[in-house]
């Protein structure tokens, strides 16, 4: 392929999931959508259609391919590594007031939804499958961290470690995940007419989920003079996904297994970090506007960075 055919396939990939997320942006404008809407289809999403969803894809895995305990290894030590990254970086240039803000908005990506939506479109049944083991690692990793950055700049309204574990053992795509495992194991299969009703019900996910991420992006909220969010989305979208991505590539990951972990390396910022913000009492201004700066830069960064792996590693 021509690198010409090699960047209009990779729009091809990238662009649905991200026209679903501005649809969802001006449904809200012209009033089709509200917040009422939003809320109550993201706690369905959250709390059952995503879990359905990752639980199917795993029972349908080869699970000696998906489950890829290196992938996993590498995800995880390249995650505490830019964690660490993005506290030194803070230490020295951002304000302490906002330092857990800044840590949590530079490293927390939105994996559940965007990242498992680009790996679905980009690699089928194992972006889904991988993707979805790789989510009950990202949810663990993702949520603890944040809690010591926020707690380490707002001490006086740190959460409970134990309260918060217990959140973390009831969230439903961990238990979809330690549900599916021993299921796709043991071989076991299920009922055709619920292996299509599942079917039904997860694939309204990834189009509602993307809707209400765009109902949610405000761009009244970015200001340009918040030097923070701008140094904050660009860790995140640049800086980070380049470092930990090449350190894969270094490491010996090639083709679908490089191009998963790059897809989630490079995700925007989760909304669900603003949430946490708020719980925390920090700046919750910055976060948002951290979540909108990702989510508009992914449209762009994300299909550069697919290009490249396709053009450079055949990703």
């Amino acid at each position: 392929m021509t690198l010409t055919q090699i960047f209009f396939h990779t729009l091809e990939t990238t662009l649905p999931v991200f026209a679903m997320v501005f649809l969802g942006l001006g449904l809200r404008r012209v009033g089709w959508i509200d917040a009422n809407f939003i809320n109550t289809a993201s706690s369905l999403v959250f709390k059952a259609t995503l879990p359905t969803l990752v639980f199917l894809s795993i029972i349908r895995a080869d699970l000696a391919t998906a489950l890829n305990l290196q992938l996993l290894t590498y995800y995880l030590v390249a995650t505490i590594a830019g964690f660490g990254f993005c506290w030194l970086w803070a230490t020295w240039r951002v304000p302490y007031r906002d330092r857990g803000v800044y840590i949590q908005g530079s490293f927390r990506g939105n994996c559940g939804i965007v990242g498992l939506a680009l790996a679905a479109s980009l690699y089928g049944d194992y972006g889904l499958s991988a993707g979805g083991i790789l989510l009950g690692l990202v949810i663990i990793t993702y949520n603890t961290l944040s809690v010591v950055a926020l707690s380490a700049y707002q001490p006086g309204r740190s959460a409970s470690l134990k309260d918060m574990s217990k959140d973390i053992l009831k969230n439903p795509l961990i238990l979809a995940v330690l549900a599916a495992i021993p299921v796709a194991w043991s071989g076991i299969s299920l009922p055709g007419w619920v292996m299509t009703s599942g079917n039904y019900f997860a694939s309204l996910t990834l189009p509602l989920a993307l809707l209400c991420i765009g109902g949610t992006l405000s761009l009244k909220a970015i200001r340009s003079d918040q030097r923070a969010a701008t140094s904050a989305s660009l860790m995140k979208m640049v800086v980070l996904p380049a470092l930990c991505t090449l350190g894969a590539w270094f490491a010996g990951f090639r083709g679908q297994e490089l191009g998963l972990m790059m897809l989630f390396f490079a995700s925007p910022t989760a909304a669900a970090s603003f949430v946490m913000v708020k719980a925390f009492g920090g700046n919750d201004r910055l976060a948002a506007n951290i979540i909108a700066l990702t989510t508009l830069l992914a449209s762009i960064t994300v299909t550069l960075g697919i290009f490249v792996l396709r053009t450079l590693a055949g990703a």
